[in-house]
């Protein structure tokens, strides 16, 4: 018996699927700023109807003054720039030598037991200790922050890297022996698919982290960049200068994660997995 299909109901199903995907996409940015919206518009309420004097917290409409007269200023620009430099600056020399350690502990065995004790040890060093040290190898200039930013990215992506490659699949590995792939095409089509899931996440984490570090970074002498103005709010009694610091830290942090989030999606479209559906 032939089977047919009524291609007119099918369409009329997938239009409200594909109304109902395109408005998914739109929706869940705006759902993410209701929480932060909702505490802001919270605590100028509370302000306005005096439960709270908001001197040492202002309320966000004071934090939103103090933004606008550091930009017009060109002031807010100049720290937006530096920060940004060395972040970046740091983060791309952590991602470097985090990608070739760990992809190179990950895959060669003798290599993780030669390296990955030091690294370990290394990692539980706390972020500040580093200060001092690089203050004295390198100065109080831009080398010392963008070391420091860079030490605090490599960790979770050379253990991003190396725990990646050291789960792959033992199966999926045997199967591309079988086709007697060599060693660079088993890299090219079996390690890297299987690592560049956990790689994007190591990145983000990496990030986050440089952001962290670039505080500790600025905070050595620096006179310029979001560390400095959090030092000089704290220095002269300006709150609503710190909270506007730690905004901005945000939104920028938010941002720049984002664009990894955007560039590294096109590699990860193969994947089949439960977030793909927006997590349902």
């Amino acid at each position: 018996m032939a089977m047919t299909v009524d291609l007119p109901a099918l369409e009329q199903t997938a239009a409200p699927r594909a109304a109902a995907a395109g408005w998914s996409r739109y929706a869940r940015p705006v759902l993410g700023l209701v929480l932060p919206v909702a505490l802001a518009l919270g605590w100028e309420l509370i302000v306005a109807l005096g439960y709270s004097n908001g001197r040492l917290v202002p309320p966000p409409s004071k934090v939103f003054e103090t933004i606008v007269a550091l930009a017009r200023s060109g002031e807010l620009w100049r720290h937006i720039l530096a920060t940004l430099w060395r972040v970046g600056a740091g983060f791309a020399l952590g991602v470097v030598a985090g990608t070739v350690m760990g992809a190179v502990s990950g895959y060669w065995g003798l290599a993780r037991r030669l390296l990955d004790p030091t690294v370990q040890a290394l990692r539980a060093i706390p972020s500040i200790a580093w200060v001092p040290l690089f203050i004295l190898w390198l100065g109080i200039f831009e080398t010392s922050k963008v070391a420091l930013i860079a030490v605090g990215v490599f960790f979770p992506i050379y253990l991003g890297v190396m725990g990646a490659i050291l789960s792959v699949d033992r199966k999926v590995v045997e199967v591309g022996r079988v086709f007697r792939l060599s060693g660079f095409a088993m890299i090219r089509r079996i390690l890297l698919p299987a690592v560049l899931p956990a790689y994007v996440v190591s990145l983000r984490v990496g990030l986050g982290l440089g952001w962290m570090f670039v505080v500790a970074a600025e905070f050595m002498g620096a006179s310029e960049g979001l560390g400095y103005l959090l030092i000089d709010g704290q220095q002269l009694g300006k709150p609503a200068q710190i909270l506007a610091a730690i905004v901005i830290f945000a939104i920028l942090g938010k941002l720049t994660d984002w664009l990894i989030e955007v560039a590294t999606a096109p590699l990860l479209r193969w994947q089949d997995a439960f977030g793909a559906r927006g997590g349902q």
